[in-house]
């Protein structure tokens, strides 16, 4: 397909635009069949797929607790190439629209098409696909869950080229899309890589010391640890602490731009900190809270609630020189070790493997202040610890620059890709 010689019309759909003037705008219902064929008992060996992010995956048994029914009565059955699409939660679903590569089951609370003889499956779902990642149904539905019921979705309009343009369109996106998912493969494998090669390096560091080849090891008596230089020792955190003691809360409601006192909220340690800061991303009055709870220069701050396992009790020093208020679900250790790197020490493999030890897989995470005192740190005197956080202080900002790097490029990457989708599937761009 060339635009060179087209020319355009309004096709009267806002956040669409322009479309080549030969192409018609029509409902839903003209180009899809709705299928919605139940279960019951006829359940054998079916597959079960789930609709995700990256499209429609089969769910392996070792994936299957917690997330499937007893009885699959009431899923739905799926063909080869049928179009799998969420229309609730279309504010904020995490999962969108897929061709389903596989026959097999799949939840009822989706919606499943075929494409009829007039629209190309492959055409239909680059479109689908920049429809929902770009959230242009919510505008649609007006309800508490921003859905869409089947006949809302069949009367909406789809812009349709020619069959052998859809055709043409959907065969390029399929060339150019493998590249830049290859790209962006390569890229996530790097940032993985670098990720866990910067845990193993802290884990070595703060266990091993800088020149383990030069010394002589004792057992550290604890599995998770392992050998230890013969001179460094093994603690638990209550006897290194100088105080251990929780933040008061801070809601939403008490943060203010134009506070005068600086603070962390608990969400805010997953989510905007990384290994230390000096500066406050949040600030709050004290005359708006009930009580506070302070901290300063040198004291690491752990979450006692969070949503993964593997992240409960996630650490970070503050290396500022203000003093500041913790916010609830947050536990503050005061101590006289270096800072950096009792905080490293205290978010490597084995302490993280400590904090997670023996906690079930619910929906929300805790732990405790009596659990963080109780962990296990290996100590090396106060000048090794000073080289040994020197050390992984720049050796981190390497990999953080360089992860950095990598996930500007993966952001870049992504947004060409979904202008390049809308431009194919609305005309704009020449074939």
């Amino acid at each position: 397909m060339s635009n060179q010689n087209i020319e355009f019309k309004d096709s009267q759909i806002a956040w669409i635009g322009q479309i080549p003037k030969h192409w018609e705008v029509i409902r839903n219902k003209y180009v899809f069949t709705h299928k919605k064929e139940i279960v019951g008992s006829k359940f054998k060996n079916f597959d079960i797929l789930s609709l995700t992010k990256n499209g429609i995956k089969i769910i392996v048994e070792s994936d299957q607790k917690g997330k499937v029914p007893d009885s699959f009565e009431t899923y739905q059955i799926v063909k080869k190439d049928d179009i799998v699409m969420c229309l609730f939660d279309l504010d904020v679903s995490a999962v969108f629209s897929g061709i389903s590569k596989y026959s097999g089951i799949i939840s009822p609370a989706y919606k499943i098409f075929n494409p009829k003889e007039n629209l190309n499956f492959k055409f239909a779902g680059y479109f689908f696909d920049f429809v929902f990642v770009n959230r242009k149904f919510k505008q649609y539905s007006k309800n508490i869950r921003f859905t869409l019921g089947t006949d809302e979705f069949m009367n909406l309009k789809i812009p349709l080229p020619p069959l052998n343009e859809q055709k043409e369109i959907a065969e390029f996106l399929d060339k150019k899309c493998e590249i830049i998912d290859k790209r962006l493969n390569n890229l996530e494998r790097k940032i993985k890589s670098l990720k866990e090669y910067k845990k193993s390096l802290i884990s070595e560091c703060v266990t091993k010391g800088l020149n383990p080849k030069n010394r002589e090891f004792k057992d550290s008596q604890i599995p998770w640890i392992g050998q230890i230089p013969k001179h460094w020792e093994v603690k638990r955190l209550k006897y290194i602490a100088t105080k251990i003691y929780k933040g008061n809360g801070i809601t939403k409601e008490q943060i203010f731009e134009n506070g005068d006192m600086p603070c962390v909220r608990y969400g805010e340690i997953y989510t905007k900190y990384n290994y230390s800061f000096d500066k406050c991303f949040s600030y709050t009055f004290e005359k708006v809270l009930n009580s506070t709870s302070y901290f300063g220069y040198g004291d690491i701050l752990f979450t006692c609630t969070g949503e993964l396992i593997e992240e409960i009790g996630k650490n970070v020093v503050y290396l500022g020189d203000k003093k500041c208020l913790a916010g609830g679900d947050i536990i503050i250790l005061n101590h006289q070790q270096n800072p950096s790197f009792l905080n490293y020490a205290l978010d490597c493999n084995y302490a993280r493997n400590q904090k997670s030890h023996g906690k079930a897989k619910l929906k929300v995470v805790h732990i405790s202040s009596r659990e963080i005192s109780n962990l296990f740190v290996v100590l090396p005197p106060l000048n090794e610890q000073k080289e040994i956080a020197e050390f992984l202080d720049k050796k981190c900002e390497k990999i953080d620059r360089l992860n950095e790097n990598y996930t500007k490029q993966i952001t870049t990457l992504k947004e060409y890709k979904k202008s390049l989708i809308y431009e194919c599937v609305t005309g704009k761009k020449e074939i």
